[in-house]
């Protein structure tokens, strides 16, 4: 089981997120929980209380304050994609203070992003998010892919980069195919536009 739950929620962040502003929000917020308690190394069912307790969170605060929503989960999908590049970019021992700031800085980027592109930005960020999730939670099913969830510096750092590239240009591929009419892909401009003001900038459903 160590590791399964993280993939299973990573995958449905990456190929489906944007198909469902409840379902995203709570892996969105499990993703960020589990992510955080991973840099201090902690025990699985740890991992999975914490992840949780950031999914009901994220929930319930997006859900009061629904008409930023955009806002909400561009800032928790950023703050668990910073999290995931403090690990990728700090081999072996972590300098705390350094992936907060990292993780933060991220996080007001990806906000920024979905407040000001709507679902195009969601799209990259969901896939990107999704992606670290996968990795981390393939890293903890098996020695032989530990890597993917803590590299050491050269070739396993790069592998580990290139992976989560690669998965999350497959799921931003994967979403974009799926669900073309809801990114008004194929009605236009305006019907996105009119799609994204009418639900926070995500898609319905």
């Amino acid at each position: 089981m160590n590791g399964i739950v993280v993939v299973l929620v990573g995958a449905l962040l990456c190929f489906y997120g944007i198909r469902s502003v409840h379902l995203g929000i709570l892996a969105i917020g499990f993703g960020l929980g589990w992510m955080i308690a991973d840099l201090f190394d902690a025990t699985f069912w740890w991992l999975i209380l914490i992840g949780l307790i950031g999914a009901v969170s994220s929930w319930v605060v997006t859900s009061l304050v629904f008409r930023f929503a955009s806002y909400f989960i561009g800032g928790l999908t950023g703050a668990m994609i910073g999290t995931k590049l403090a690990t990728v970019l700090q081999p072996g021992d972590k300098n705390w203070a350094l992936s907060m700031i990292v993780a933060l800085a991220v996080c007001v980027a990806g906000a920024f992003l979905a407040e000001k592109f709507r679902a195009r930005a969601l799209l990259w960020l969901t896939s990107i998010g999704g992606a670290s999730m996968v990795l981390s939670g393939l890293g903890r099913m098996t020695d032989s892919l530990a890597f993917l969830r803590n590299p050491e510096p050269g070739l396993q750092q790069v592998t580990a980069t290139l992976a989560w590239i690669g998965l999350s240009v497959i799921g931003w591929i994967t979403q974009r195919r799926l669900f073309a009419e809801k990114l008004g892909i194929e009605h236009g401009p305006a019907a996105a536009t009119d799609k994204s003001r009418s639900n926070g900038g995500w898609p319905a459903g």
